[in-house]
């Protein structure tokens, strides 16, 4: 996982901040570099297809817990159409 990837879940889908859905979370990246989204796309694009990288990993960055990685990775799935393919909703974590 790059730095920035790292950087992003611990700033914007924290246990804090990760069930907020006021709509800004994709405004918010978009208007940053375009370098840097493209960091944002890659490292998501690499932990969805990374199979060690699982539920204890997501929750030592963002205080959020799931229960296992299929769950995880539906939600991260979710969670980058949402950032980069326009899909409407953002996917919220387990709990809400």
């Amino acid at each position: 996982m790059n730095e920035d990837l790292r950087n992003f879940f611990r700033a914007y889908l924290d246990l804090e901040r990760g069930y907020e859905n006021a709509g800004r979370l994709r405004p918010t990246l978009l208007s940053f570099s375009d370098s840097y989204v493209k960091l944002i796309r890659e490292g998501f694009e690499q932990i969805i297809s990374d199979d060690s990288f699982g539920p204890a990993e997501y929750e030592r960055l963002t205080d959020i817990e799931f229960l296992d990685r299929e769950t995880l990775h539906t939600y991260l799935r979710g969670m980058y159409d949402h950032l980069f393919n326009d899909a409407p909703e953002q996917p919220m974590p387990p709990g809400y």
